[in-house]
């Protein structure tokens, strides 16, 4: 069974959330009509930057909803997990119907504040699923496995050494579906690739996702997944090339950074507006709204590697593209640690 951050297992997560729940009354609780008029207040809460890859998307996702005057948005950026209770709980008080944010690091404590809220809407980033005991939370993932399987293809093309580094930030479901995705897209070009794959334990440290990279490169690596900052720098200063993880950071790297698979959260995030505005948000599992099939997510364009891609592999992404979006490909999900090969 899969640990998370926390060092608990899914089931045993669940187990004793149910409990807390039951303890502090949610079990059974109908959630309270959210329904309203008008903007939605709404708070995202962040343990990194906003610059951050992940979190940028989410707030990109938040600012554009609040220029169509759908929500007022405010937001906290490098909350610690051990802050993000106090903070979630200081959005709720002030008002706000609707906190985005992710909770990866403090699931249990979360949870509670949830449970203390049934007003409140909340939307977070979790490695676990919905809990129809605490009705007013949704989780969400970036399930953009479709885009990333397709950025394999494109780095299977384009190896000559048929050896790719991967750099993560931590082993967990969100990054592990991706990084699977990739290394299968990549086998459809060459299925002798190897890979190098190592997670630096951080979600925001540049410096050691580069240094870790150029190990990878002294280990013959001549494309690099960069799954986190830094990973493109090593790749730009070492002249090889680098695929890119939920931004679009070609114009930084023009001469390094091939394709990128993009998470488009809108989708995301105006399922969850549209709910709260009908009085319908409940417990539910928004990972669904990154599907490329729901437009959220997407290859980048290619920019200045624009006719220096191999045919055949633009061929195969065209095809499973379409296959993608029509229902007849299926991009398998594998959430298990992915290791060196």
């Amino acid at each position: 069974m899969a640990l998370f951050r926390n060092g608990i297992s899914r089931r045993g997560f669940m187990a004793g959330s149910a409990g807390t729940l039951a303890l502090t009354g949610a079990v059974g609780a109908p959630l309270r009509a959210l329904a309203q008029s008008g903007p939605i207040k709404t708070a995202g809460i962040y343990t990194v930057p906003v610059e951050q890859q992940w979190v940028s998307r989410i707030h990109q996702a938040a600012l554009v909803a609040q220029e169509r005057g759908d929500i007022e948005y405010a937001f906290t950026e490098n909350t610690a997990n051990t802050d993000y209770p106090r903070v979630m709980r200081e959005y709720a008080e002030q008002g706000y119907t609707l906190i985005v944010g992710e909770i990866f690091g403090a699931e249990a404590e979360a949870r509670e504040v949830a449970a203390e809220y049934p007003d409140v809407a909340f939307l977070m980033g979790s490695s676990f699923k919905e809990d129809p005991a605490l009705p007013n939370l949704a989780v969400f993932d970036n399930y953009i496995q479709d885009a990333s399987y397709l950025t394999g293809i494109i780095a299977g093309s384009m190896t000559e050494s048929a050896n790719i580094g991967m750099v993560g930030g931590f082993p967990i479901p969100e990054v592990n579906r991706l990084m699977h995705a990739f290394m299968a897209g990549a086998h459809e070009m060459n299925p002798d690739i190897a890979f190098q794959v190592s997670f630096i334990g951080s979600w925001f440290d540049p410096p050691k996702a580069k240094e870790t990279a150029f190990a990878m490169i002294e280990g013959g690596a001549d494309i690099l997944y960069a799954e986190r900052f830094g990973v493109s720098d090593a790749a730009k200063e070492r002249g090889i090339l680098a695929i890119g993880n939920v931004i679009d950071t070609q114009a930084e790297y023009p001469e390094t950074v091939v394709a990128s698979a993009i998470w488009h959260f809108e989708p995301t995030m105006d399922a969850a507006i549209e709910a709260v505005k009908a009085g319908s948000f409940t417990a539910k599992d928004y990972g669904i709204y990154s599907f490329m099939k729901h437009g959220g997510c997407s290859l980048a364009p290619y920019g200045t590697f624009e006719g220096k891609i191999p045919q055949a592999a633009l061929d195969l992404v065209a095809e499973r593209t379409a296959a993608i979006k029509d229902g007849s490909f299926t991009v398998t999900i594998n959430d298990d640690e992915p290791t060196s090969s």
